[in-house]
């Protein structure tokens, strides 16, 4: 597996992070691009272990040391195919899993260990920009249905399995748009919603269909599912949050993460709180800086010839179908910014949430 003196060959290295000055006036992910010659360095860093403690320190046995090989050799189609042999969200994962494997890596006994979590990001998303992430539709429906309550990574993941096995599934969720925690629980800068609004569209494109503002036991009735589906999948997630009981903690302006989180996201997505939110000023009270909450956002198509420094893609017209959220003011040597757009490239237009995938129950 990778280069057999790879681990003495080349040391630990991680992509560089934004500057602190660009990073203050967003929310979007901190880390730039990795290039590829540094990444195949750090696959030829897994040794040929006898015993790859990395996968059984993986919560989905992901088979670390096969694709980091194939990082080392450039197959990256192959690594593709290998990662998503264990995990239906590895873009997911790679960006906010804590890495036990890396902890479990047999090269960290002694040495820094492999640069497991990046080089995942780094597959998927290689796949993503090669167009190798496609549909995987059923070729026989088995005519059963199947309701998953819950749309967090678990029943997502439930989801895109059974579809993919010929069953007709609806995936239920209570809040306003789908994805659970990794919507609601996760800030911007650690997981950017538009990666998550891609993957949709690829469940959609399967044939999983989402019912939005759908609480099972309150205006969805259990009963109900019973009767119209074959199988029920329950799969929602604990939001009690843990309480510390440590001095200051009934101070004023200390507050559950579960309760700040989901708001402070829902603003980040453009939407105005109708609730009081003593923790997070009125919009009224942000300058109109850059680093003020954004004006409701509107969606332009883009085609870009220059490299972007606004953005962690390697260049505008890498994505020339690419929409770019548009924030007034901004200037720069990319063409993005010369016409006013700014950040990253999304997978909807006109909302938060890609067109024509949801309903809303009632």
């Amino acid at each position: 597996m990778g280069k057999t003196t790879g681990f003495m060959d080349y040391s630990r290295e991680l992509a560089p992070r934004r500057p602190v000055a660009e990073r203050v006036n967003d929310w979007f992910e901190i880390y730039q691009d990795f290039p590829e010659e540094k990444l195949r360095k750090q696959g030829a860093r897994c040794m040929d272990c006898g015993v790859p403690f990395c996968q059984t320190g993986c919560p989905v046995s992901n088979l670390i040391p096969d694709w980091n090989d194939l990082v080392y050799r450039g197959r990256w189609k192959e690594a593709v195919r290998q990662l998503h042999a264990t995990n239906n969200f590895p873009e997911f994962t790679g960006r906010i899993c804590p890495a036990p494997c890396e902890a479990s890596c047999v090269l960290g006994i002694n040495q820094p260990p492999v640069t497991i979590k990046q080089n995942e990001k780094n597959i998927v998303e290689r796949g993503f920009l090669e167009g190798w992430i496609r549909p995987e539709p059923a070729k026989v429906r088995s005519g059963k249905k199947v309701a998953v309550v819950g749309s967090g990574p678990a029943g997502l993941a439930a989801a895109q399995q059974l579809c993919r096995a010929g069953h007709s599934v609806v995936v239920y969720e209570k809040a306003d748009r789908i994805g659970g925690l990794l919507r609601y629980g996760i800030p911007e800068f650690k997981l950017e919603k538009h990666i998550i609004d891609r993957r949709l569209e690829q469940m959609s494109a399967e044939g999983v269909k989402f019912v939005t503002n759908a609480e099972v036991g309150k205006n969805i009735q259990v009963e109900d599912l019973r009767r119209d589906f074959d199988a029920l999948v329950l799969a929602g997630g604990s939001e009690h949050p843990r309480d510390l009981k440590v001095p200051g903690r009934e101070l004023k302006g200390i507050h559950y993460a579960m309760e700040y989180l989901p708001q402070q996201n829902k603003r980040c997505l453009g939407d105005t709180l109708d609730a009081a939110i003593d923790f997070l000023p009125p919009a009224s009270a942000w300058s109109s800086s850059e680093a003020a909450i954004p004006e409701p956002i509107a969606w332009v198509p883009v085609i870009g010839r220059s490299r972007c420094l606004f953005t962690n893609l390697k260049s505008c017209r890498s994505r020339p179908t690419s929409v770019l959220r548009r924030r007034p003011g901004r200037s720069g040597p990319c063409n993005c910014a010369s016409k006013g757009l700014t950040k990253k490239a999304a997978y909807a237009t006109g909302a938060s949430q890609p067109p024509g995938l949801l309903e809303t129950a009632t």
